[in-house]
């Protein structure tokens, strides 16, 4: 009779070793999102964040978000690119937050695999360190859980939660604005993380384009235009609080442009976008033509170049859009608030786009 082995948590195909040197190698990158208020190092149960901080506010508001950045984490997979995706977890999360006012705080992070690799595990923390950086919050900690049967080998997932404060009289919302607001536009850096479900679909179902084909228009491959980082305005939106009366912003994700501003617009006024004021990136047109997508169908899925918004008076623009310029966020006034009238939605989009 020959010996049977006993079962183990590695012959059911999870690593608890790999798993180890994933938060070894990601280490160095979480130090370099530390702030003063974070307590304890990676490794931990919980991390901590001091809130004696918060002390110098009247009345401070916690703001959370959480989010992940969708089938795009496909395009990295087959692109082996992994460094980046966590750049578009950041701006998923943080600049929900920072739509109300709030200073990000602090970030957690989810990380799905079907197989731990170690130096992949740490390349993705690495992005989200890095766009935390960006964004002016703390990573504290995460979880990394390794999946298999359910995933396979090389597939994974990302999410990631965080907090943010503001405070009580600072507070950014619907309730600020006024007719005769201007509302300035913000250049997205390409699709964002939003809609990759109808890009995938279009592009390489229905029009059989490949990851590494040239696209003269884009001066590179397709694979590095979809993998393109989200651009995250945290701290230009904060700047832009400190030097100019903002009423309001809107982050364009999922929706698309109109859905998304309406969702700051009270119910007795409307915003009127002109499209003739920006020339939408040669992404969105390549999106449209291949497969034969209606614009109104487009500007319903997509940011068409228009990553976030801000409402303010209209003596606040001049200001405004210097301190964008200096940041060097590409910003222009895309349209107005008006009484609501016989406008059923909350904003729309007029004109054609330059071209």
């Amino acid at each position: 009779m020959s010996e049977t082995t006993g079962a183990s948590y590695a012959s059911a195909g999870v690593d608890i070793e790999a798993g180890d040197r994933a938060v070894e190698l990601m280490k160095e990158w979480v130090k370099k999102t530390q702030r003063p208020e974070v307590l304890g190092g990676l490794g931990g149960f919980a991390g901590l964040f001091d809130a004696s901080a918060l002390k110098r506010y009247e009345r401070p508001l916690l703001a959370s978000a959480t989010d992940g950045v969708g089938t795009k984490v496909d395009i990295a997979r087959q692109m082996g690119v992994y460094d980046t995706i966590g750049h578009d977890l950041v701006a998923m999360v943080m600049d929900d937050i920072v739509v109300c006012g709030a200073e990000p705080l602090f970030m957690t992070d989810y990380i799905c695999v079907g197989k731990v690799h170690p130096e992949r595990v740490a390349s993705i923390v690495k992005g989200i360190a890095e766009g935390c950086v960006l964004a002016g919050c703390a990573l504290v900690g995460g979880e990394t859980a390794e999946h298999p049967g359910l995933l396979g080998p090389d597939d994974f997932d990302v999410a990631g939660a965080g907090t943010g404060v503001v405070e009580y009289d600072r507070l950014l919302g619907a309730d600020r604005i006024r007719t005769g607001d201007a509302v300035i536009a913000m250049a997205s850096s390409g699709l964002h993380s939003n809609g990759y479900s109808l890009v995938r679909h279009v592009l390489f179902d229905r029009a059989g384009l490949s990851l590494d084909r040239e696209v003269p228009e884009f001066g590179r491959t397709l694979g590095e235009e979809l993998l393109e980082p989200t651009k995250i305005y945290s701290l230009d939106c904060l700047a832009l609080t400190r030097t100019s009366e903002v009423h309001a912003f809107s982050h364009i994700t999922g929706g698309g442009l109109a859905a998304n501003l309406a969702r700051v617009i009270p119910d007795h006024l409307h915003a009127t976008v002109d499209r003739s004021t920006w020339t939408p990136g040669a992404v969105f047109d390549l999106v449209g033509k291949a497969g034969r997508v209606e614009q109104l169908e487009l500007e319903k899925t997509l940011n068409m170049g228009v990553g976030m918004m801000a409402v303010l008076p209209q003596e606040s623009v001049e200001v405004a859009l210097a301190t964008l310029a200096d940041r060097g966020v590409d910003a222009w006034v895309a349209g107005e608030i008006v009484e609501r009238g016989e406008h059923t939605e909350g904003a729309t989009l007029t004109g054609t786009y330059a071209s």
